[in-house]
């Protein structure tokens, strides 16, 4: 029998809808939903490699309790009964005696992050966390301290743009399928992209003109930038002159931040940025200066990703065609939102969270994410309390926060460590219990509410039935939930009861999404009205270039800019990224990608290396000041002469992930755990390491 099921990818966080071609109970073909609008049936290759995870026999397969040293990999199957029974028993002892905010849970952000949320109100934590904090979280509070926004309550519309400009988001290899197939119709009907990285990309040879930059000298440029549209008032000033305030302090504060100033400090000659200033402003407000999607380089990232919100501002591509937009709900259609379990009522929590997020430590991130790389110290200095018990929810903390070694030594401490996942995972590798979750092709999910320029919602939909002894997420914490007490906070007893009383006072039912995989509130797009209907959500209700969120918690709103030190000859700085054909740490073992990308190497200046006597293909020790590690070398012309760069997500020491454990090397292991302690993302790219030849 045949069939054709719309669903939702889940091999990355974009989240593309797509359709899914079934014989018999097999999966033969995914490609993109072709009713989508920007999908056009195109998928990218992780998209397309959902049929290798499916079918991976070395995925988890069934339960695992450990019987070794954490980190050995020494496991014994269990039944469900007797895994869960064990997690149960040993959350109820960590709540009775250390209580329920002894409990965190980390997780990578997903559509069922609502229901574990719930697990952990329920038991009275405020600990949740996830990968968006350690992703993006500056960028997070510099969209609340401008628009009153977060950074994904906001939207760009790329089709429509006449000039986008991107700072080192390699938006052809970091990619989503909509957003690509929406630029490439702008560029081919005369849009410019200007790409700005120390590393020569993908996106930089698509990109009408590209510069090399210092790294982390970005604040600089955009201040030049910014003091040539004012003083050449290149801005939209009616648009301006209605929606912001701090105009004047930021003209006063801008004038010493030349274009010949930023050249000494960039590399970029003056008359080049004067140039792209000037076509911003004839170009505006059909103009995108992209504010990023990881903003976790620099301990002064919040004020990178303000310059760049300033630049749009100024530039009046808020609410315009070709520029920013609003995402908008239901509500502008007067309709309905999907419930969420999160709207119940629980018990108070009355306790700081393990990351003092909200305190006068870290007063401004995003509760609704928090600072999820400060875990290793809230547990090895048991600050503000005790941590006992992580849930790692398909969230890997060994590699996805800074310095490895550190966050072992906190997972040491704790009584229990709970991996859910579908993979093994260096975080399942260290666990005591595994608990292996179905993939998105054997699963349907929770709701996923999209707003946008349309309001819609989409469905994950079970394709087929799980190959392996899985279970879906939200089964698998309700059945905790029910060894541990709070049961009664998870009314269904199937994850397709859930959906029905998500989508109850939706006026949609789970029908409804069968022929297109997806429903839609209204037909037209709505933009707001630019001279009288932005709903600005800030205290002002205006674009705040003079912050009160930044100012009432004591930081400056215009810091003035601090010089970027060359590293010394023998030192480089780190910087990481992304490339097509993987996500994160989570596909570098699938057997399709692998195949295609198995390791990463370490990128340096080939002039830098031949002063350290080193050859294209040569290995070489790469150390910092936390870790170390042997790896080949790529020698090229296409990186800045103070950078190295390197692949995140491989170097894997779960040897059940026979493809990709210890091929390469683990970026989490080299770098220093350090914050924007404003904005809250860690300081990614402020590591610095030397390279050694290997002799043998």
């Amino acid at each position: 029998m045949e069939k054709e099921v719309y669903s939702i990818c889940f091999m990355c966080s974009f989240r593309c809808p797509i359709k899914v071609k079934v014989k018999d109970g097999q999966v033969t073909w995914i490609e993109g939903n072709p009713h989508v609008a920007g999908m056009e049936g195109s998928l990218c290759p992780r998209g397309a490699a959902g049929h290798s995870l499916l079918y991976d026999d070395q995925r988890l397969q069934s339960p695992l309790i450990r019987t070794g040293k954490r980190g050995e990999g020494k496991f014994r199957k269990a039944t469900w009964d007797e895994a869960l029974d064990m997690v149960g028993e040993k959350l109820s002892a960590i709540i009775k005696e250390h209580g329920g905010h002894s409990v965190v849970l980390g997780e990578r952000a997903q559509l069922a992050t609502h229901v574990s949320k719930t697990f952990l109100k329920a038991i009275g934590s405020p600990n949740h966390f996830t990968h968006d904090a350690i992703c993006k979280g500056s960028v997070n509070t510099a969209c609340r301290s401008i628009f009153g926004y977060v950074d994904s309550q906001m939207g760009f519309d790329y089709k429509n743009t006449k000039h986008i400009v991107l700072y080192g988001r390699n938006i052809f290899e970091s990619l989503s399928v909509k957003e690509v197939n929406n630029l490439m119709y702008a560029m081919e009907h005369g849009a410019k992209m200007t790409y700005i990285d120390p590393r020569v990309t993908v996106t930089a040879t698509k990109a009408h003109r590209y510069w090399m930059i210092r790294p982390g000298t970005d604040l600089a440029l955009n201040y030049a930038l910014i003091n040539i549209i004012l003083n050449e008032r290149l801005y939209d000033a009616t648009f301006v002159d209605k929606w912001v305030l701090g105009l004047k302090e930021l003209q006063d504060f801008i004038n010493p931040y030349t274009p010949d100033w930023a050249e000494q400090e960039t590399g970029i000659p003056a008359g080049a940025i004067i140039e792209l200033a000037r076509e911003a402003g004839k170009d505006r407000p059909s103009v995108i200066f992209h504010f990023g999607y990881r903003g976790a380089s620099h301990q002064n990232e919040i004020y990178f990703r303000r310059s760049i919100l300033i630049l749009n501002a100024l530039i009046g591509s808020i609410e315009s065609k070709g520029g920013l937009f609003f995402k908008k709900g239901p509500s502008e259609e007067d309709g309905q939102p999907a419930r969420k379990l999160t709207q119940q009522k629980f018990p108070e929590i009355d306790l700081p969270r393990f990351d003092k997020v909200g305190t006068k430590d870290f007063p401004l991130p995003d509760p609704n994410h928090g600072v999820g790389q400060i875990l290793p110290y809230a547990i090895l200095n048991q600050d503000p309390y005790p941590i006992k018990a992580l849930i790692a929810y398909r969230f890997d903390p060994i590699m996805s926060i800074p310095d490895s070694t550190l966050t072992k030594k906190a997972l040491d401490e704790l009584d229990l460590i709970l991996a859910i996942e579908i993979n093994y995972s260096d975080i399942a590798w260290y666990a005591d219990v595994v608990l292996p979750e179905s993939t998105y092709l054997e699963r349907t999910d929770c709701v996923q509410q999209v707003n946008g320029l349309k309001p819609q919602m989409f469905l994950r939909k079970q394709a087929v039935a799980p190959r392996y002894d899985t279970r879906d997420g939200v089964m698998i914490l309700k059945q905790i939930a029910d060894r541990i007490g709070t049961g009664k906070f998870f009314p269904y007893e199937s994850i397709d009861e859930l959906v029905r009383w998500q989508l109850e006072n939706t006026g949609f039912t789970m029908e409804d999404f069968e022929s297109k995989g997806f429903v839609t509130y209204g037909k037209k797009q709505i933009f707001w009205d630019r001279g009288e209907g932005i709903k600005f959500k800030t205290p002002s209700k205006k674009i705040e270039f003079k912050s009160s969120l930044l100012e009432d918690a004591g930081f400056e709103s215009f810091p003035d800019y601090k010089p970027v030190a060359k590293p010394d000859s023998n030192h480089f700085r780190l910087v990481v990224g992304r490339v097509a054909l993987h996500t994160h740490v989570s596909t570098q073992n699938n057997l399709y990608l692998n195949e295609l990308c198995s390791e990463n190497v370490l990128w340096i200046n080939k002039d830098r290396a031949a002063e350290l006597g080193i050859n294209n293909g040569d290995s070489v020790e790469v150390a910092s000041s936390v870790g170390k590690g042997q790896i080949s070398v790529k020698a090229t012309d296409l990186i800045h002469p103070e950078t190295v760069f390197l692949l995140h997500g491989f170097g894997h020491e779960a040897e059940s992930a026979e493809r990709s454990c210890r091929k390469g090397i683990n970026d989490a292991l080299l770098q220093e755990n350090l914050t924007d302690k404003i904005g809250g993302s860690p300081a990614l790219h402020d590591t610095f390491v030397t390279v050694t030849p290997v002799e043998y």
